[in-house]
């Protein structure tokens, strides 16, 4: 499987699928995940199951488009749009029943048939503020 067919697969199969299962054998063991709002995900396979089902838990109804896909060398840029229904708790607090859309980025290190590390940037304030959990203004 190529790198990109790697990270296409964690896209499609992963989060738009719910085939889980497959994260074993997309990520390699030690791999890191660096997200803004889960930053103390543990290593390896076991962080991208914890991250995978925190959204999805939050956002069961929750699906990716993959807007643009590129390679260079053992990296692999991945633009994405995700969108769903916060129908579950996410980070602690109750859901708000209210509907969200995010765009964002996944740069994915790979080798050796596998993704050793993953940096994702995406809108996190406008997420929680669509779904009520974030306020944006002047002070008041």
């Amino acid at each position: 499987m190529s790198d990109v067919d790697l990270v296409e697969s964690y896209a499609e199969e992963v989060w738009n699928q719910g085939k889980h299962e497959l994260i074993d054998e997309l990520f390699a063991n030690g791999h890191q995940y660096h997200d803004p709002l889960l930053p103390d995900l543990p290593s390896g396979p076991e962080g991208v199951h914890q991250r995978v089902i925190t959204y999805m838990s939050a956002f069961p109804d929750a699906k990716v488009t993959l807007d643009d896909l590129f390679a260079s060398g053992d990296k692999v840029l991945l633009r994405w749009t995700w969108g769903g229904t916060n129908t579950g708790e996410v980070m602690g607090i109750s859901a708000t029943g209210k509907p969200a859309t995010t765009t964002g980025m996944h740069l994915c290190k790979c080798s050796g048939g596998k993704i050793r590390e993953t940096w994702v940037q995406y809108d996190a304030l406008g997420l929680l503020q669509q779904i009520g959990l974030a306020t944006v203004g002047p002070p008041s």
